[in-house]
């Protein structure tokens, strides 16, 4: 078994049952220590019992390499494993019917995971790829991404390819809507992206009057694929209100210019509530059901969003992430 392998598994099982973070970032960084071990160093420490020397690797760590590397499977890891993910629903029909997952976040902005450990996690639920899609510029405070730096991510993103392939990780970001309804990137770029998800992140308390037309002239813009968590509320911990906007006007453009209006499946967010939810359905929105995942362990939360669609109306057919990799490039680009 590959220790390095087993360590993130084990992370990975952790982080969806929302073990503490301490402990995700132990393996994590067991995994990291390990994966840069000179070749031999590994095999030699394991015989001199010198593991727990390495900085990053604990007894409890150090017995799930030495089990990994002699071909026992970790009762750490089998232990996770039959306990399952607790809290997580059965997305049912629908969640069998995703193919992938258009708002994820790595560490090139604020998700706390290299792209190929997101890639390689959905790759483990079942997904045939992963929209890549991290915070644009303006939103600092996420590590958001300039030009600069998004251009160097798309060659990042070939090089996963090359490595995971079938498997892909498609382009895109998740761009800012400005209070004027512009996006906050370079017009051009977007156009080289496969999946852009357009978000308001800023000024969430704008009176209707202000926030209607910002959603409606991001909508409207082309190379605008999804609207992402449209109302912005926060249902945990201390919360946040919703966004105030007219609902019907925003999902009507969403219809005429065959933007997806996104299903968020944060148990923070389950973001549009349901009455909006079942709106949006009436005038005949697609939807795009995503984790807005910032962790590879969060990339089961779709479940939460599957269970609401279908409590709302929404079926596969109304689904874009039920599309293959290439329909869903090729449905982006038609605008």
């Amino acid at each position: 078994m590959d220790p390095v392998k087993v360590l993130r598994q084990i992370a990975l099982h952790l982080e969806r049952a929302g073990e503490p973070s301490y402990r995700v970032r132990a393996f994590r960084k067991a995994a990291a220590v390990v994966d840069e071990l000179p070749e031999g160093e590994l095999a030699e420490r394991i015989r001199g019992g010198t593991l727990t020397a390495l900085p990053g690797i604990g007894k409890t760590t150090a017995k799930v390499i030495v089990d990994a590397v002699e071909g026992r499977e970790p009762a750490y890891l089998t232990d996770l494993e039959s306990r399952g993910a607790p809290g997580i629903p059965d997305g049912g029909a629908l969640h069998a019917a995703l193919r992938g997952d258009c708002h994820t976040h790595s560490d090139w902005s604020d998700g706390g995971s290299p792209i190929a450990e997101m890639a390689e996690a959905a790759r483990a639920l079942g997904h045939e790829y992963l929209v890549l899609t991290d915070h644009s510029p303006r939103l600092t405070v996420a590590n958001g991404l300039s030009a600069e730096r998004l251009r160097r991510q798309l060659d990042a993103v070939r090089e996963v390819n090359a490595e995971l392939a079938p498997f892909r990780v498609l382009t895109g970001i998740e761009v800012d809507i400005h209070a004027d309804g512009t996006l906050d990137q370079d017009p051009e770029l977007l156009e080289e992206l496969d999946v852009v998800v357009a978000s308001v992140h800023s000024l969430l308390r704008q009176p209707a009057a202000e926030m209607t037309p910002r959603m409606l002239k991001a909508i409207e813009n082309p190379r605008v694929n999804v609207l992402g968590h449209c109302t912005g509320r926060l249902v945990t911990g201390r919360g946040r209100p919703e966004s105030q906007f007219d609902a019907e006007a925003v999902f009507t453009a969403c219809r005429e210019h065959d933007v997806a209006v996104e299903i968020n499946s944060r148990p923070e967010r389950l973001d549009p509530p349901r009455r909006l939810l079942r709106l949006a359905k009436e005038i005949g929105c697609r939807f795009s059901i995503d984790s807005d995942a910032h962790a590879p362990g969060q990339l089961s939360w779709l479940p939460f969003g599957c269970v609401r669609a279908t409590e709302c109306g929404v079926t596969e057919d109304d689904v874009i992430n039920t599309m293959t990799a290439d329909d869903l490039v090729a449905w982006a680009a038609r605008r």
